[in-house]
């Protein structure tokens, strides 16, 4: 891989994480482009999730903040029901990301078929909920931060948007738009942190030799950076797009996307 492939999948990383296009569809469309390894792929992929983490953290620091503040008052509040709500988030991604993840690339693979595909799902979802207009909730419910949840679930399969599958879902469910993407960029931290980490344990059981891969160290260095970069950007980005409601042409780009993969696959 070189500095400059580097250089552009981490910008496709770190804009696709939280834009509901699919950060996973998009780096494999970028990596069969540039003929990059799927093994040399997987380190460099752990690494821009990493960055785009730490933007959200950065983006997203004060309400990080007022999280840790208020879980330390050691009494239920605001806060702790909102902490709560991420942990039951969490519950559907890790049971599928530790039983079932290796079964659904298994069955599904990652080629670009199964990747266009799923952007046309990830495009119908985003159609539906924005033209959906259920009724307005104050706050986001455990039964809805469970549904929601089980939305970023099925995003294992590559080409449906996380962040699309659960903003969608959340939508759909009577949420408010200002509150919802917050929530979105929030609960997905721990299950790409966890997923990171199962990923260097695999790689890890091939020796130190296959977690280095054939990437030079300026190669991860700009691959990072650039994807926290990005991150940064496309984190207060969506932000403003969901409170103004314009996932719809989101919908379009992933419904045009899908089809021309389909058809190149």
């Amino acid at each position: 891989m070189s500095d400059l492939q580097a250089l552009i999948l981490g910008i496709l990383q770190g804009l696709t994480e939280y834009l509901p296009v699919s950060s996973s569809g998009h780096l494999a469309i970028g990596a069969a482009l540039f003929g990059v390894d799927g093994e040399e792929n997987l380190a460099f992929t752990i690494l821009v999730h990493v960055a785009t983490v730490l933007s959200t953290l950065v983006v997203l620091w004060r309400e990080v903040a007022w999280l840790f503040k208020g879980m330390f008052r050691w009494k239920m509040n605001d806060e702790t029901r909102y902490i709560l709500n991420i942990i039951v988030s969490m519950i559907p991604v890790g049971i599928v990301g530790v039983f079932f993840k290796d079964k659904v690339e298994e069955v599904f693979g990652s080629g670009l078929l199964i990747v266009g595909i799923m952007l046309l799902v990830t495009a119908s979802l985003l159609t539906f909920s924005y033209y959906a207009r259920p009724r307005q909730k104050e706050k986001i419910s455990l039964r809805d931060a469970f549904i929601i949840g089980i939305a970023q679930a099925c995003a294992v399969m590559p080409g449906l948007s996380r962040s699309g599958s659960t903003i969608a879902t959340g939508l759909l469910l009577g949420n408010k738009k200002e509150k919802l993407a917050q929530f979105s960029f929030l609960m997905v931290i721990p299950p790409i942190l966890g997923e990171a980490l199962l990923d260097v344990m695999k790689m890890m059981e091939g020796g130190v030799a296959t977690v280095a891969g054939d990437i030079s160290v300026s190669a991860l260095a700009i691959g990072f950076a650039s994807a926290f970069v990005a991150g940064c950007f496309a984190c207060k980005w969506m932000i403003d797009i969901v409170k103004r409601g314009k996932l719809v042409y989101f919908a379009i780009y992933c419904a045009i996307v899908g089809l021309v993969t389909i058809f190149l696959s």
